[in-house]
């Protein structure tokens, strides 16, 4: 499917303007650049174009609030000043599986000041030697390359997973803990049931072993009576 199509598609009866998400993956450009996309998709904060034959980002339109974008297994090879023009505030950018092959290919991201994350597996760049040095160096703004940043640590799977780990003040993780103590108040529920119909059965109990012990002596009184009549 053509990619002008594929984002018709996704329009989904929408405008433009209230598109925030939009992934075209696997689809094709008829001749390597960006197509169906305009600047009035002015809203949009994560672009997936993954294998869609991309060879060159000069027709990126204007994409002003654009964080993520996602551009793996295409075709680029350079030219990547674009991206500081047409979507300044991006913060994470896969280029995995590209034709990015020297630390000259991705000097211009050096425009993107806002740059945390930026994937490069599976091009020919990952073979030079020291790499990953050379690129924190190039580009200081970026805190994680490839995943992992340079202590080797692992990056977050997303800023949502980032925040779901904090409740709406900050004070720590929400969700789990809410079940987990409702558990538990149900557990004190059912032990205080528990209780309550073990005195309940226990007073039962006692109440009528008085009344047999009653019923016993009011009969041995009876018997006594009898006895005296007898005698008379």
């Amino acid at each position: 499917m053509e990619m002008k199509k594929r984002i018709s598609l996704e329009l989904r009866n929408r405008t433009p303007a209230e598109v925030t998400e939009m992934v075209v993956d696997n689809c094709r450009t008829s001749d390597g650049e960006v197509e169906g996309l305009t600047d009035d998709f002015k809203e949009l904060e994560f672009l997936s174009m993954v294998n869609v034959g991309l060879t060159s980002l000069a027709k990126l339109p204007s994409l002003p609030k654009l964080r993520k974008l996602e551009l793996s297994d295409n075709n680029i090879s350079g030219h990547l000043e674009t991206l500081s023009e047409k979507s300044p505030n991006l913060t994470y950018l896969n280029l995995s599986g590209n034709k990015i092959k020297e630390l000259s290919n991705v000097e211009a991201l050096q425009n993107l000041k806002n740059l945390k994350s930026l994937d490069l597996f599976n091009c020919e760049i990952t073979t030079l030697e020291e790499y990953r040095e050379s690129i924190f160096e190039l580009l200081p703004q970026v805190t994680y390359l490839d995943g992992f940043d340079q202590e080797d640590n692992e990056a977050p799977d997303s800023e949502a997973d980032a925040d779901d780990d904090e409740g709406e003040d900050g004070t720590g993780p929400t969700g789990d803990y809410d079940d987990e103590d409702d558990e538990e108040e149900e557990e004190e529920e059912e032990v205080s049931e528990g209780r309550e119909v073990g005195l309940s059965y226990l007073m039962k109990e006692k109440i009528q072993d008085e009344e047999d012990d009653d019923d016993y002596a009011e009969e041995e009184e009876g018997k006594g009576e009898d006895n005296n009549l007898h005698g008379l």
